[in-house]
């Protein structure tokens, strides 16, 4: 299984490029916790904490597509050169706001400007190994290795974040996260041999965004339907620790998810599966449904840890399979914008389903939010099999892009 992804990894020395993205993704696991940490413990508010977090990761998600269309049009150094160096300002700009004791209302300005401008580092990791590598099965192993990288920065950086967070000062993840992506951006775009060319303007071409292609609009509604398990699981899984007397453990077994979907991402990449794509992704997500299902039934902490480390393992193995019907049924110069999508559909589904769990733990308790992450789990089946027949017409028709060569 190592040598399959040591073969890519030393294609072209692409594990430079993989590798200062693994730097780079660092900070999206840890801005919106250590952010919140900060204003908490220097305003005394976790109303406006969450609000300035909220603000940043909403604004995100509806610039990212913005920013892709930019940088499939002029390039990834052109544009998120720039846009990176305004994001780190802004970070900075914020931790000096709140330093200052600054009027609230204030830090609301770089907490937008800093979602804004940050972009998907994950969609343009993707979009250069779709840009290197030619051989059938390679480019799945490549999104299985970038959903395990993933899954490892979501293990690593909630960590760095509370307990530095605790241990030296609130604000010591959100610094980290400010040099991760001055660091990991120069180092991810000094890499050129590697960025995907530019495609020639065509003033011809549909200028449509590519969220209009019925197969990406099913990918991104069934993965609106994912991120609601995903923010409903976070909060329920505080809840579900605490009326058990362990509220530390919910950041345990949060983990437990992450360590099962990353172990399945590397087994699945290393694999050839000979079913059709859509077929795997369908699986997929009847699998992860399943397992939702059934976290209303585990009634103490050790049942919970088995029921969500069997379900973590269904989610990158999907993920995997999502980028790949992306990257095959999108043209090659609207591959990042087609990726990018995919992120702010899991985005706003994770802010829709803390939202919706909220309330229902409030007035129910944790089974409220159990409940909800099963909901949500068959939502996402629903919505996969209303657009399953547009799905199947689109990945059997969709020629592989043509992507430059050597």
């Amino acid at each position: 299984m190592l040598g399959t992804y040591l073969d890519i990894l030393r294609y072209r020395d692409a594990w430079k490029f993989s590798a200062a993205g693994l730097v780079l993704r660092l900070p999206m696991s840890m801005v919106g916790l250590s952010t919140i940490l900060m204003v908490r413990a220097e305003y005394g508010n976790y109303t406006l904490a969450g609000a300035v977090s909220a603000v940043n990761i909403i604004v995100m998600a509806l610039c990212a597509p913005i920013l892709a269309r930019r940088v499939d049009r002029h390039g990834q150094l052109r544009v998120m050169g720039p846009a990176w160096t305004i994001s780190v300002l802004s970070m900075s700009a914020l931790v000096a706001a709140v330093f200052m004791h600054a009027p609230a209302w204030t830090l609301f300005i770089p907490a937008a400007l800093a979602g804004a401008t940050w972009g998907a580092p994950g969609a343009l990791v993707r979009s250069r190994w779709s840009t290197i590598l030619h051989k059938p099965g390679q480019l799945t192993t490549a999104y299985a290795l970038e959903s395990a990288t993933d899954e490892f920065v979501y293990i690593v950086g909630p960590v760095l974040s509370t307990v530095l967070g605790t241990a030296v000062h609130p604000a010591t993840g959100l610094i980290i996260s400010i040099a991760s992506l001055a660091v990991g951006g120069i180092l991810f775009l000094s890499r050129r041999d590697s960025e995907p060319a530019i495609i020639p303007y065509d003033p011809g071409a549909p200028r449509e965004s590519v969220i209009r292609k019925p197969v990406v609009l099913v990918m991104a509604a069934t993965y609106i339907g994912m991120g609601m398990t995903f923010g409903a699981m976070e909060v329920s899984m505080v809840s579900f620790t605490e009326e058990r007397g362990a509220p530390a453990l919910g950041g345990i077994l949060l983990a437990i998810f992450s360590i099962g979907s990353l172990a399945a991402a590397l087994v699945y990449g290393a694999r050839t599966w000979r079913r059709p794509t859509w077929q795997l992704f369908a699986m997929g997500v009847v699998a992860m449904a399943l397992g939702m299902s059934a976290f209303p039934f585990a009634l103490n902490l050790w049942a919970m840890t088995v029921v969500i480390l069997i379900t973590g393992v269904t989610c990158a193995p999907t993920m995997t399979n999502v980028n790949v019907i992306i990257q095959k049924s999108v043209p090659a110069g609207k591959l990042t914008e087609g990726l990018t999508w995919m992120s702010t559909s899991i985005n706003l589904g994770t802010s829709l389903g803390t939202a919706i769990a909220g309330p229902a733990i409030d007035a129910v308790g944790a089974r409220g939010g159990l409940y909800t992450m099963a909901g949500a789990g068959w939502a996402m089946v629903l919505l996969m099999l209303v657009g399953l027949p547009a799905l199947r017409r689109g990945t059997a028709h969709a020629p592989k892009p043509t992507l430059p060569l050597d």
